[in-house]
């Protein structure tokens, strides 16, 4: 797998959120997404910028355009010291939440993606990473 291209980017607020929003996207047009693939990479990225600023205080994302010949993709991974997920397999669940969304955002966007990894441990925090490959 070669890496064509990476930038990281801050989360630490709602604009960070649309920044990065918009980044997915721009990498996304790049390497030729259809309307639909870009559509589902930066909405699943979305939501895991807004918990990333909301629940893990803030962090980073890492933005890396891949080549895996045939393939090329976008991945993601988004890391923040916040308190944890003490359950991941509950906080997975559709209809799980601890504010006042939903509950559809980590199972939403694992369903959005190619791959989609969680680590997280309370006192820790969180990392994610999650591709979409075309």
């Amino acid at each position: 797998m070669r890496t064509l291209r990476t930038e990281k980017l801050p989360l630490a607020s709602s604009d960070d959120v649309v920044a990065v929003r918009q980044a997915v996207r721009m990498q996304a047009q790049g390497l030729g997404f259809s309307l639909v693939d870009q559509t589902k990479l930066v909405t699943a990225a979305s939501e895991i910028a807004r918990n990333t600023v909301l629940y893990g205080g803030g962090g980073i994302v890492e933005i890396e355009v891949l080549e895996n010949a045939p393939r090329r993709g976008v991945r993601l991974t988004f890391e923040d010291h916040g308190p944890g997920i003490g359950d991941l397999a509950q906080a997975m669940r559709d209809g799980y939440t601890t504010g006042s969304g939903l509950g559809l955002g980590l199972g939403g966007a694992k369903r959005l993606v190619s791959e989609f990894e969680i680590r997280s441990q309370p006192g820790t925090g969180t990392w994610v990473r999650l591709a979409r490959w075309i």
